[in-house]
Protein backbone atom coordinates (compact mmCIF):
# COMPACT_ATOMS: atom_id res chain seq x y z
CA UNK A 1 0.00 0.00 0.00
CA UNK A 2 1.32 3.47 -0.90
CA UNK A 3 0.64 6.24 1.60
CA UNK A 4 -0.30 9.78 0.58
CA UNK A 5 3.24 11.18 0.87
CA UNK A 6 4.71 8.44 -1.31
CA UNK A 7 2.01 8.95 -3.94
CA UNK A 8 2.61 12.69 -3.91
CA UNK A 9 6.36 12.21 -4.36
CA UNK A 10 5.79 9.78 -7.21
CA UNK A 11 3.44 12.28 -8.85
CA UNK A 12 5.99 15.07 -8.34
CA UNK A 13 8.74 13.02 -10.00
CA UNK A 14 6.47 12.30 -12.95
CA UNK A 15 5.44 15.94 -13.32
CA UNK A 16 9.03 17.14 -13.26
CA UNK A 17 10.13 14.53 -15.79
CA UNK A 18 7.18 15.21 -18.11
CA UNK A 19 7.60 18.98 -17.84
CA UNK A 20 11.30 18.69 -18.67
CA UNK A 21 10.46 16.62 -21.73
CA UNK A 22 7.69 18.93 -22.94
CA UNK A 23 9.50 22.24 -22.31
CA UNK A 24 12.70 21.07 -23.97
CA UNK A 25 14.87 22.31 -21.05
CA UNK A 26 16.07 25.38 -23.01
CA UNK A 27 18.97 26.24 -20.71
CA UNK A 28 20.36 22.69 -20.74
CA UNK A 29 20.04 22.33 -24.49
CA UNK A 30 21.29 25.88 -25.01
CA UNK A 31 24.45 25.09 -23.03
CA UNK A 32 24.95 21.94 -25.10
CA UNK A 33 24.55 23.93 -28.32
CA UNK A 34 26.90 26.72 -27.22
CA UNK A 35 29.64 24.28 -26.20
CA UNK A 36 29.25 22.40 -29.47
CA UNK A 37 29.39 25.51 -31.65
CA UNK A 38 32.39 26.95 -29.80
CA UNK A 39 34.27 23.70 -30.26
CA UNK A 40 33.38 23.44 -33.96
CA UNK A 41 34.64 26.94 -34.78
CA UNK A 42 37.78 26.55 -32.66
CA UNK A 43 41.16 25.17 -33.76
CA UNK A 44 40.69 21.75 -32.10
CA UNK A 45 37.71 20.38 -34.02
CA UNK A 46 39.75 19.43 -37.08
CA UNK A 47 37.49 21.27 -39.51
CA UNK A 48 39.60 24.39 -39.88
CA UNK A 49 43.03 22.78 -40.06
CA UNK A 50 43.67 23.80 -43.66
CA UNK A 51 43.22 27.46 -42.76
CA UNK A 52 46.33 27.47 -40.57
CA UNK A 53 48.74 26.56 -43.37
CA UNK A 54 50.97 24.10 -41.51
CA UNK A 55 50.84 21.70 -38.61
CA UNK A 56 53.12 23.94 -36.54
CA UNK A 57 50.81 26.90 -37.13
CA UNK A 58 47.81 24.80 -36.08
CA UNK A 59 49.54 23.68 -32.88
CA UNK A 60 50.48 27.27 -32.10
CA UNK A 61 46.87 28.35 -32.64
CA UNK A 62 45.64 25.61 -30.32
CA UNK A 63 48.10 26.60 -27.60
CA UNK A 64 47.13 30.26 -27.92
CA UNK A 65 43.45 29.34 -27.83
CA UNK A 66 43.87 27.51 -24.51
CA UNK A 67 45.98 30.29 -23.02
CA UNK A 68 43.42 32.92 -23.95
CA UNK A 69 40.25 31.18 -22.78
CA UNK A 70 41.45 28.60 -20.23
CA UNK A 71 42.37 28.89 -16.56
CA UNK A 72 46.08 29.08 -15.77
CA UNK A 73 46.33 28.84 -11.96
CA UNK A 74 49.57 30.79 -11.64
CA UNK A 75 48.09 33.68 -13.64
CA UNK A 76 44.72 33.55 -11.90
CA UNK A 77 46.28 34.37 -8.55
CA UNK A 78 48.28 37.19 -10.10
CA UNK A 79 44.97 39.06 -10.16
CA UNK A 80 44.72 40.32 -13.74
CA UNK A 81 41.21 41.16 -14.97
CA UNK A 82 41.47 38.73 -17.88
CA UNK A 83 42.60 35.87 -15.63
CA UNK A 84 39.65 36.42 -13.30
CA UNK A 85 37.25 35.96 -16.24
CA UNK A 86 38.82 32.69 -17.44
CA UNK A 87 37.03 30.39 -14.92
CA UNK A 88 33.87 31.45 -16.78
CA UNK A 89 35.17 31.25 -20.34
CA UNK A 90 36.88 27.90 -19.67
CA UNK A 91 33.46 26.32 -19.02
CA UNK A 92 32.70 26.52 -22.74
CA UNK A 93 36.06 25.32 -24.11
CA UNK A 94 36.99 21.65 -24.57
CA UNK A 95 40.22 19.96 -25.51
CA UNK A 96 39.00 17.17 -27.79
CA UNK A 97 35.94 15.52 -29.28
CA UNK A 98 35.98 12.90 -26.50
CA UNK A 99 36.19 15.59 -23.83
CA UNK A 100 33.28 17.49 -25.39
CA UNK A 101 30.97 14.54 -26.03
CA UNK A 102 31.60 12.97 -22.62
CA UNK A 103 30.66 16.19 -20.83
CA UNK A 104 27.62 16.92 -22.98
CA UNK A 105 26.27 13.39 -22.53
CA UNK A 106 26.22 13.84 -18.74
CA UNK A 107 24.64 17.29 -19.10
CA UNK A 108 21.96 15.89 -21.43
CA UNK A 109 21.09 12.99 -19.10
CA UNK A 110 20.97 14.90 -15.81
CA UNK A 111 20.51 18.56 -16.72
CA UNK A 112 16.88 18.67 -17.93
CA UNK A 113 15.23 17.45 -14.73
CA UNK A 114 17.51 19.58 -12.55
CA UNK A 115 16.64 22.62 -14.67
CA UNK A 116 12.91 21.95 -14.44
CA UNK A 117 13.12 21.57 -10.65
CA UNK A 118 15.24 24.71 -10.14
CA UNK A 119 13.77 26.96 -12.80
CA UNK A 120 15.58 28.27 -15.85
CA UNK A 121 17.26 31.37 -14.44
CA UNK A 122 18.29 29.75 -11.19
CA UNK A 123 19.66 26.72 -13.02
CA UNK A 124 21.70 28.93 -15.37
CA UNK A 125 23.17 30.89 -12.44
CA UNK A 126 23.76 27.65 -10.53
CA UNK A 127 25.59 26.08 -13.48
CA UNK A 128 27.88 29.05 -14.08
CA UNK A 129 28.47 29.82 -10.40
CA UNK A 130 29.30 26.27 -9.32
CA UNK A 131 31.43 25.76 -12.44
CA UNK A 132 33.39 28.90 -11.61
CA UNK A 133 33.88 27.75 -8.01
CA UNK A 134 35.05 24.29 -9.13
CA UNK A 135 37.74 25.72 -11.39
CA UNK A 136 38.89 28.21 -8.76
CA UNK A 137 39.16 25.38 -6.20
CA UNK A 138 41.37 23.43 -8.59
CA UNK A 139 43.48 26.53 -9.24
CA UNK A 140 43.85 27.12 -5.50
CA UNK A 141 45.16 23.58 -5.00
CA UNK A 142 47.67 24.03 -7.85
CA UNK A 143 48.47 27.71 -7.40
CA UNK A 144 51.93 27.51 -8.97
CA UNK A 145 50.88 25.49 -12.02
CA UNK A 146 51.25 26.89 -15.51
CA UNK A 147 49.05 24.18 -17.04
CA UNK A 148 45.83 25.34 -18.69
CA UNK A 149 42.48 24.03 -17.46
CA UNK A 150 39.41 23.99 -19.71
CA UNK A 151 36.07 22.21 -19.85
CA UNK A 152 32.58 22.14 -18.39
CA UNK A 153 33.33 19.19 -16.11
CA UNK A 154 33.18 21.22 -12.89
CA UNK A 155 29.80 22.74 -13.75
CA UNK A 156 28.37 19.41 -14.91
CA UNK A 157 29.66 17.75 -11.75
CA UNK A 158 27.65 20.35 -9.82
CA UNK A 159 24.56 19.33 -11.78
CA UNK A 160 25.23 15.71 -10.77
CA UNK A 161 25.56 16.72 -7.13
CA UNK A 162 22.28 18.64 -7.20
CA UNK A 163 20.56 15.75 -9.01
CA UNK A 164 21.74 13.34 -6.32
CA UNK A 165 20.15 15.50 -3.63
CA UNK A 166 16.93 16.28 -5.49
CA UNK A 167 16.25 12.91 -7.18
CA UNK A 168 18.18 10.24 -5.22
CA UNK A 169 16.00 7.30 -6.26
CA UNK A 170 15.16 8.20 -9.83
CA UNK A 171 16.45 5.41 -12.05
CA UNK A 172 18.97 6.18 -14.79
CA UNK A 173 20.49 3.94 -17.44
CA UNK A 174 24.22 3.47 -16.86
CA UNK A 175 27.19 1.55 -18.21
CA UNK A 176 29.72 0.03 -15.79
CA UNK A 177 32.98 -1.52 -17.08
CA UNK A 178 32.93 -4.35 -14.54
CA UNK A 179 29.41 -5.28 -15.74
CA UNK A 180 30.63 -5.65 -19.33
CA UNK A 181 29.20 -2.24 -20.34
CA UNK A 182 25.65 -3.57 -20.31
CA UNK A 183 23.04 -0.75 -20.25
CA UNK A 184 21.42 -1.33 -16.86
CA UNK A 185 19.08 0.85 -14.79
CA UNK A 186 20.13 1.88 -11.29
CA UNK A 187 18.92 4.42 -8.73
CA UNK A 188 20.63 7.79 -9.30
CA UNK A 189 22.16 7.76 -5.83
CA UNK A 190 24.00 4.50 -6.58
CA UNK A 191 25.37 5.73 -9.92
CA UNK A 192 26.40 9.16 -8.67
CA UNK A 193 27.95 7.98 -5.38
CA UNK A 194 29.97 5.45 -7.37
CA UNK A 195 31.03 8.19 -9.81
CA UNK A 196 31.98 10.54 -6.97
CA UNK A 197 34.05 7.81 -5.32
CA UNK A 198 36.00 7.30 -8.54
CA UNK A 199 36.67 11.03 -8.85
CA UNK A 200 37.78 11.34 -5.23
CA UNK A 201 40.09 8.35 -5.54
CA UNK A 202 41.60 9.68 -8.75
CA UNK A 203 42.04 13.15 -7.25
CA UNK A 204 44.17 11.71 -4.46
CA UNK A 205 46.70 10.28 -6.89
CA UNK A 206 46.59 13.00 -9.55
CA UNK A 207 49.59 15.24 -10.02
CA UNK A 208 49.73 18.87 -11.04
CA UNK A 209 50.66 18.13 -14.66
CA UNK A 210 48.35 17.82 -17.67
CA UNK A 211 45.48 15.39 -17.47
CA UNK A 212 41.96 15.21 -16.07
CA UNK A 213 41.21 17.76 -13.33
CA UNK A 214 39.56 15.33 -10.92
CA UNK A 215 39.73 17.81 -8.08
CA UNK A 216 37.52 20.20 -10.07
CA UNK A 217 35.01 17.37 -10.46
CA UNK A 218 35.00 16.72 -6.72
CA UNK A 219 34.69 20.42 -5.88
CA UNK A 220 31.88 20.94 -8.40
CA UNK A 221 29.95 17.90 -7.17
CA UNK A 222 30.24 19.01 -3.55
CA UNK A 223 29.22 22.57 -4.42
CA UNK A 224 26.17 21.38 -6.36
CA UNK A 225 25.03 19.04 -3.60
CA UNK A 226 25.44 21.72 -0.93
CA UNK A 227 23.63 24.34 -3.02
CA UNK A 228 20.65 22.02 -3.48
CA UNK A 229 20.66 21.14 0.21
CA UNK A 230 20.79 24.77 1.35
CA UNK A 231 18.32 26.05 -1.25
CA UNK A 232 15.64 23.39 -1.08
CA UNK A 233 15.89 21.43 2.15
CA UNK A 234 14.42 17.99 2.71
CA UNK A 235 10.99 18.80 1.27
CA UNK A 236 12.41 19.19 -2.23
CA UNK A 237 13.74 15.66 -2.49
CA UNK A 238 11.88 13.20 -4.71
CA UNK A 239 12.62 9.85 -3.08
CA UNK A 240 10.20 7.45 -4.70
CA UNK A 241 11.49 5.77 -7.87
CA UNK A 242 9.45 6.00 -11.02
CA UNK A 243 7.92 2.81 -12.35
CA UNK A 244 9.82 0.85 -14.95
CA UNK A 245 7.49 1.97 -17.74
CA UNK A 246 8.27 5.66 -17.30
CA UNK A 247 10.68 7.36 -19.66
CA UNK A 248 13.69 8.77 -17.87
CA UNK A 249 17.22 9.90 -18.74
Amino acid sequence: MIDGRQADRRTTAGRIRDAAASSGAPVTYGLIAVCGVIFLIGPLSGFGGAGYGSEDALLAAQAGYFERWGVIPAELWAGSTHALITPFTALFVHGSWLHLLGNLLFLYVFGAMAEERMGRLRFALFYVGCGYVALVCYAAAHADSGQTLVGASGAISAVLGAFLYLFPRTRVTSLFPFLFFLPLRFPAWMVLVFWFGLQWSAAQSAGSGPGVAYLAHVAGFAAGFLCAWVSYGRRARVKVPATEGDSQP
